[in-house]
Parts: C-alpha cells; structure tokens; sequence
C-alpha cells in the first residue's frame, strides 16, 4: 500500500513498544523483532475479528514472508503495526503490514506474508469459510 492508496476495509491496528530486549548489537531493533510484531499483528486481528469463540475454529500456519525494512526502530519507540488481508484462496490469505512510528509518520518496515488455515483437528489445509471470506474481505 501506498500513501496514496487508501486505507484498506479490513484493515487492523496492533500497537507495539520496542522493549529492550529487541535491541541488537547495532543498537536498534533485530530484524526478528519486526518478523514477531508482524506475527502478532495478525494473531490479534484474527482473534478480533473472529472472536474468542471462533478463534480456535482454525489454525494458521505461515508459508512465506517478505519483509522490505526501511529505517530502524529504537529501544522504548511506540509503534502501530497496520495489517490488512489482501488477497484469499481456496486455504490462504495474502497478509500485508506496515509497521509505522506515529512520533515522526516514518514506515519502519513493510511486509507481506501468506498464510495457510489448517483444520486443528487433521493439521490439513482447510478450506476458507463464506464467514472467514466476508470478514476479511479487501
């Protein structure tokens, strides 16, 4: 997404504090650090947009990531992780994120990960529901 794109209908905020121990050798957050506040991010989205009654209906398990990483994020910095589903199939969704700093509106990292429902019960790939469809419907 772009700045000149508007905002996407299902898009999710998820707010993050850079703790300390995000912090590597160059004195900035690791690059594993945005991989988990990307995880996060759709970890909670699911469970508010599905519900705690349905959020363990389906399991997810991701099958890539991409990460673009911009500018570096400090120690104590509040973040906003903006994510948003783009694109579903048969099994999958097509994940975006933008992790921003609000203090100055820089875009730290941009991400896209795919992402596959799985039945809890089998471990098999699951069909998306006309409900799951609908709820996170670009």
């Amino acid at each position: 997404m772009t700045e000149a794109d508007s905002e996407p209908r299902n898009r999710f905020d998820h707010p993050v504090q850079v703790a300390a121990e995000d912090i590597d050798a160059n004195r900035h957050a690791n690059n594993i650090a945005y991989l988990r506040w990307v995880q996060e991010a759709a970890v909670a989205h699911w469970r508010a947009a599905v519900g705690p009654e349905l959020a363990d209906s389906l399991q997810w398990v991701v099958i890539r990531h991409e990460i673009d990483y911009k500018k570096p994020a400090f120690a104590d910095d509040r973040l906003v992780v903006h994510t948003w589903v783009e694109a579903l199939s048969a099994a999958t969704t097509e994940r975006f994120c933008e992790i921003v700093r609000p203090a100055d509106g820089q875009i730290l990292a941009r991400a896209r990960t795919i992402w596959c429902a799985l039945d809890p019960q089998t471990g098999k790939p699951k069909r998306l529901d006309a409900w799951i469809r609908e709820a996170f419907r670009p």
